[in-house]
């Protein structure tokens, strides 16, 4: 159980600097909660959003005891090699304190279209940015001739050292092969324990198929989760937050989306673990912000002493 981590998304609009912004970094780790953890949006739905790099950046800033998760970033939405002197220099900064979750994105198409992206190409554009960052990350000349990016002897130096752990996010079958044959993991929402069990299998047995080690693959889950002292309560936040952000109904999300009590979403999220998640990265929602980190610490108590 040492493995199981922890990840907080802190809210967007706590996202500023100032001693308000230290004091909620300082309340996490007094929680001994694992990681922070950031989305990716350039203009979402009603053009709201955050660019991750530049969150990371300054969580990572903010105290050298956190890592950073970015779960996740919006990769065929920017040029590979742009990102790729990104994460060299985040790695100069804080080497070994980020995980990069990638994905393709697809709740708002109109996001990906006002980027200059065609939403149907947005697969096949992050196959060939997952190629071109592993390639750079190795500190190798990379050479590309693809559908989308075309490279002549593309170098990044220095090369991130330790690596950043490249993990795929996404539900859908391509994604599930994009992370076995390109990814270091994945990163699971909005699936059964049922279904994460059955993609960890599964990612397991192409990355041996094509001759990629698995073992040390990170498995992860973004989960929304609602907190409070009663469930109706806890519910109604959680709706009323995730329906705001995603413009449309609570209903699909809930059988997914666990509310109560720290020790009600414990038993929720219990299965998972067994599935074989190594790490929860919870958009935790509460009545005041001191109430979504207190209840992430104690769900953290919780299911790492089960």
């Amino acid at each position: 159980m040492a493995s199981l981590r922890f990840g907080l998304f802190p809210p967007v609009d706590q996202l500023r600097g100032g001693p308000e912004w230290e004091a909620m970094i300082d309340r996490i780790a007094d929680e001994d909660i694992d990681h922070l953890c950031v989305g990716d949006h350039v203009s979402f739905f009603v053009g709201a959003g955050s660019d991750a790099l530049i969150a990371a950046t300054s969580l990572l800033a903010a105290r050298a005891d956190l890592s950073v998760y970015v779960a996740l970033y919006l990769l065929p939405l920017r040029h590979p090699v742009l990102v790729a002197r990104q994460l060299a220099t985040l790695a100069q900064f804080a080497p070994g304190r980020l995980t990069f979750g990638v994905g393709i994105g697809g709740e708002d198409p109109h996001e990906i279209e006002v980027c200059g992206v065609n939403p149907k190409t947005r697969g096949r554009r992050m196959d060939e940015c997952l190629q071109i960052l592993r390639s750079l990350a190795e500190g190798k000349a990379t050479t590309f001739d693809g559908e989308f990016f075309s490279l002549q002897d593309a170098l990044i130096l220095p090369a991130p050292s330790p690596r950043i752990p490249l993990v795929v996010g996404g539900r859908s079958e391509a994604a599930v092969n994009r992370a076995a044959r390109l990814g270091d993991g994945w990163l699971g929402i909005w699936v059964s324990p049922r279904r994460f069990a059955t993609v960890r299998d599964s990612i397991t047995q192409k990355a041996n198929e094509v001759g990629r080690v698995s073992s040390g693959f990170e498995y992860a889950l973004n989960v929304w989760c609602g907190f409070s002292s009663n469930r109706e309560a806890a519910r109604e936040l959680l709706s009323v937050q995730m329906q705001d952000f995603y413009q449309m109904p609570f209903e699909p999300f809930e059988r997914y989306s666990p509310y109560g009590t720290p020790e009600q979403v414990a038993e929720f999220l219990s299965p998972y673990i067994e599935a074989g998640c190594s790490a929860f990265n919870v958009i935790p929602c509460a009545i005041d912000l001191e109430s979504a980190i207190a209840s992430v610490g104690a769900l953290r108590r919780i299911l790492t002493a089960s």
